[in-house]
């Protein structure tokens, strides 16, 4: 089971977290691999980075995306110097900021350079390599598939993670687990499936069902590390109110540790809403950590919380 790569979200503790709950393999938010080329410092200082206690639970591979296999080459040198276990291209974004550069999604319509970039990769790094791929571009479509076949035979990739719903979707919509299944008995590299999963009963019938060789856990997971030790048979409960708190502090912590006092104040902005939701807090407990200008504050808020029953 692995920790997918969550844009803006997968930074070294999010990963060490998913370990600490079962993850096999966890792969970072993506990073451009023009910024590693052009020696941007904040992707240098803090997305290329690979942790030593991270990797005590598994493997960690940096996911990288970009267009030209040049730089491609270039970049996934870089990540396999700072530690990296394997590199993740992704071929799946939609977010036109990222298919603007022909990278993401985009390479499903330029099957050739799609084989360029991974193969380049490969030769950069001497590391495994992994794509992502979304199924098509628009619904009914299944260029990703076909790539997926090209990419296995043509660059040696060492496996392909396959979100079954296209990138017009994104999100909405039930993946196509059928065109999983598909591509797992005709593939010769293990298939990792991603998408819809986030509840440990569907995610063991999907995994059964479609053959694929793992599954991946995105936005399942958020504010829910404990979804992989469900998933793995390790636990049957929720978890307890107490239980929850403490992962959130733990997270409070390591985010310091990360960004310091100030940029954590508003990076943790987007974590709160997925701890509370699971307290079952009010709007108002929401709105409060929303408003905290400081880690200080944030801490206190979440202090409260502990002693009372859900709102």
């Amino acid at each position: 089971m692995l920790l997918a790569p969550l844009a803006g979200i997968g930074n070294w503790f999010v990963r060490l977290q998913a370990k600490r709950y079962g993850a096999g393999l966890a792969v970072s938010e993506m990073i451009s691999s023009h910024a590693i080329h052009y020696g941007n410092r904040k992707t240098l200082d803090e997305l290329l980075i690979v942790r030593p206690e991270e990797k005590t639970g598994g493997p960690v591979a940096i996911q990288l995306f970009g267009g030209d296999p040049a730089i491609m080459r270039e970049a996934a040198g870089q990540a396999a110097a700072v530690g990296a276990d394997a590199i993740d291209i992704n071929m799946g974004c939609p977010v036109p900021k990222v298919t603007r550069t022909g990278a993401g999604v985009a390479l499903l319509s330029d099957p050739d350079r799609a084989v360029a970039v991974a193969r380049a990769a490969a030769e950069g790094s001497r590391l495994p390599v992994f794509v992502k791929l979304r199924a098509g571009r628009r619904i009914g479509q299944s260029e990703g598939f076909d790539l997926a076949l090209r990419l296995a035979d043509e660059a040696g990739v060492a496996a392909i993670s396959f979100h079954p719903r296209s990138a017009q979707v994104r999100h909405k919509g039930r993946p196509d687990y059928e065109l999983a299944t598909q591509l797992a008995e005709q593939l010769p590299v293990p298939v990792i499936l991603s998408g819809g999963m986030n509840d440990a009963d569907h995610i063991r019938r999907v995994f059964s069902d479609t053959g694929v060789a793992a599954v991946m856990l995105a936005r399942g997971c958020l504010g829910n590390p404990w979804l992989f030790e469900q998933t793995l048979g390790r636990r049957d409960d929720e978890p307890e109110r107490t239980e929850i708190l403490g992962e959130l502090e733990w997270v409070v912590d390591r985010c310091v540790e990360h960004l310091g006092e100030d940029r954590a104040s508003r990076y943790l902005k987007k974590f709160y809403p997925w701890y509370l939701d699971r307290l079952g807090e009010s709007s108002a407990a929401q709105d409060a950590l929303q408003r905290a200008e400081s880690v200080s504050a944030q801490r206190d808020i979440v202090a409260r919380l502990a002693d009372l029953q859900p709102a």
